[in-house]
């Protein structure tokens, strides 16, 4: 339980026993008890409660309050608790009681912040699954580090997480993929050849063809005209694939399943999945298609499942996709990241999911919107390279992963978002990315200098620990575990890195304010526990970022 719980607790138990002694009226207990104010000089805590009760227990906000409040108990965590008009109550932590934190951080270790929240359930996270006909740009790679940091506080909150990519190795795409690298295979031997009208065109694919050239020779020009093509476009496949896993692998993004389209058909799960829609009723056959009857489910339009000439749409592999993960492999609950194209398909796909049986609401998904390069104020649109688009790759070799990573996290999923270039490589404090890494590095070398200064703290007395930026310090240490349970109850991966540039901000007017190695042992040694709880936190947050805490810089 994080803090804010153990507030809202003494809310619930104040009030169980003010009903009790008939001084408040007995009704419901509104959700939402307690919240964290904007303004602190109050207190830690604020709790509308009184707000939220007045309609039905027919009483003023106030006069609610104050009742309320008498029945709080002052001990503990709490040391003040005051009425503010209209009828809020205000608590404030004790002192004593934050600084004997810093112990129970200390005794954490690298699990601090891990909350229970998830209780061991199943949830599986897909994200990136682009079509492997083409090299991460981009707009890939916001989807990818939002899947990536999500699954990390998810785990961290007690989930049992799958990190998925689908692969969509099946399909008129990876049909044109295997034409355009023939055709720009058959070039790079001196052949006439064109790339079909909406095959895929840019230099990469002039590069593979040349490179698969290179490698195999004529080998493919010896067989059969379709089976030449084939042969040839699957391995230009498990190329692309390949060249996708390193890309991620270089921003730091793993998965734990990389799932096959193919198979949805080779093991019988898509004709399970029609036979279940059949049978519910779902279906109806128009102009020789096989049509989802969505508008009957509350959407505006029906949907294609199997065109006229009997192949599957994207929506048929969708609708056994999500029958496998649901029904076959039992994920609780099913979060899907999405590019800013898709957002026209959670509807439909929300519909079929309930069609076979399975709760919706089961099914989360988060839209990525489109990204912008900015570089001296100006959009870059092109690659210098090659003229096309910009790829993952290009942006990793002139920013780094870990500024990649702090950027397309620090805005909402739902807001299109400009990535500052020039301030992504800037080494001073108006890089949050290095403002960031800084922090963790300062603290580290505070330990390291104790170190080799035989400053031993093990046995420092926390309740040296007094001054208001020692603290605050402590305070937004704290907030960790409210912010990972945030994070699982939101679905919003943003609020790590501000939570993280606070955390900063606080650590660095300690250190401005508070030498840390003085002559006084007794308050050296407590304040060396508390660098060693604040590098802790800085680790944590940095580790679920999936970005590097440098010893020094």
């Amino acid at each position: 339980m994080h803090l804010r719980d153990l507030v809202a607790a003494r809310v619930v138990e104040a009030l169980t026993r003010a009903q009790a002694d008939q001084s408040l009226p007995t009704v419901p207990v509104p959700a939402g008890l307690v919240e964290r104010p904007q303004n602190t000089d109050h207190g830690d805590f604020a709790s509308s409660a009184p707000l939220k009760l007045a309609r039905t227990m027919r009483m003023s906000p106030m006069a609610i309050a104050e009742k309320l409040a008498e029945f709080i108990d002052t001990d503990g965590e709490i040391s003040a608790v005051d009425v503010a008009a209209p009828g809020f109550i205000n608590f404030t932590l004790a002192p004593e009681w934050l600084q004997e934190q810093v112990d129970q951080v200390l005794s954490a270790g690298n699990a601090f912040g891990s909350t229970e929240a998830g209780k061991g359930q199943k949830i599986q996270v897909e994200y990136v699954s682009v079509n492997p006909t083409g090299p991460l740009h981009i707009g890939h790679a916001r989807g990818a580090v939002l899947g990536s940091v999500l699954s990390s506080v998810l785990a961290a909150a007690g989930y049992e997480v799958s990190r998925e990519y689908y692969l969509n190795d099946a399909g008129n795409q990876i049909d044109l993929f295997h034409q355009s690298l023939f055709a720009t295979y058959l070039q790079a031997l001196g052949k006439d050849a064109e790339v079909p009208d909406n095959g895929y065109r840019g230099q990469y694919m002039v590069d593979l063809g040349k490179e698969m050239a290179e490698a195999h020779g004529s080998k493919f020009l010896d067989m059969l005209s379709d089976e030449g093509v084939v042969a040839l476009g699957k391995i230009g496949v498990e190329h692309m694939i390949e060249g996708i896993k390193n890309d991620l692998a270089t921003l730091n993004v793993e998965f734990d399943v990389w799932f096959s389209e193919t198979s949805l058909y080779t093991d019988k799960y898509y004709d399970t999945t029609m036979k279940m829609l059949a049978d519910g009723g779902h279906l109806t056959q128009r102009e020789g298609a096989t049509w989802f009857v969505s508008t009957e489910l509350g959407e505006d339009k029906d949907n294609v499942l199997i065109k006229s000439t009997g192949v599957p749409t994207y929506f048929a592999s969708d609708a056994a996709y999500h029958y496998n993960k649901f029904t076959v492999r039992g994920f609780d609950k099913v979060t899907n990241i999405w590019g800013a194209d898709h957002m026209g398909h959670i509807g439909r796909v929300k519909a079929v999911v309930g069609a076979l049986g399975i709760d919706r609401d089961k099914l989360n998904i988060i839209i990525g919107q489109m990204v912008a390069l900015k570089r001296g104020g100006e959009t870059v649109k092109v690659s210098k390279r090659t003229g096309d688009i910009i790829t993952l790759k290009e942006l990793l070799e002139e920013v780094g992963p870990d500024a990649c990573r702090y950027f397309f996290l620090a805005r909402s999923a739902d807001a299109q978002m400009d990535f500052d270039m020039d301030l992504a490589i800037k080494e001073s404090q108006d890089n949050p990315v290095y403002y960031l890494q800084y922090a963790h590095a300062r603290l580290a070398g505070i330990l390291r200098n104790a170190k080799e200064n035989d400053k031993d703290f093990a046995q420092g007395d926390v309740h040296l620990l007094s001054t208001p930026e020692e603290l605050t310090l402590i305070r937004h240490l704290l907030m960790l575990p409210e912010i990972v349970d945030s994070i699982v109850d939101t679905m919003e991966p943003h609020h790590l890195p501000h939570y993280t540039l606070e955390l900063a901000t606080a650590f660095h007017s300690f250190y401005d304010r508070c030498r840390v190695i003085t002559d006084d042992e007794a308050l050296t040694s407590a304040r060396l526990k508390l660098v060693e709880a604040s590098r802790i936190g800085f680790s944590r947050c940095l580790s679920l970022m999936g970005m590097n805490a440098p010893e020094k810089m």
